[in-house]
């Protein structure tokens, strides 16, 4: 027998990031695997924090229409490129740039 409101139910959605997945850890791992081949010493972890700390500053500019509709990859890469300058990240290659910045698409989830 269902329940009676699940004959009503059109979509069922839920927000997996940070709940799912840990956007943290992966990027600091992301970080970590590209500073040890170009030999960066980066704090991988105030790296990921900052780069974190900007996303809704970025997309306020887009919801106060500072900035036209812009993808996220857009957004992400226009502040990874503000990153690298703070934490002066320098001689990457434009690959590894864009490597980087997709980790958001190979977010590793939580263990359990």
């Amino acid at each position: 027998m269902s329940h009676p409101l699940a004959d009503s139910v059109k979509v069922l959605a839920f927000d997996v990031f940070g709940t799912v997945v840990d956007w943290r850890s992966s990027v600091i791992a992301e970080g970590e695997q590209l500073g040890t081949t170009k030999t960066l010493k980066v704090d991988w972890a105030a790296f990921a924090d900052a780069w974190r700390a900007v996303y809704h500053p970025s997309l306020n500019r887009v919801r106060k229409g500072d900035l036209p509709w812009t993808k996220l990859d857009c957004l992400h890469r226009k502040s990874l490129e503000e990153i690298l300058e703070k934490f002066q990240i320098a001689g990457l290659s434009e690959e590894e740039k864009d490597r980087l910045n997709r980790v958001w698409h190979r977010l590793n989830p939580w263990p359990d």
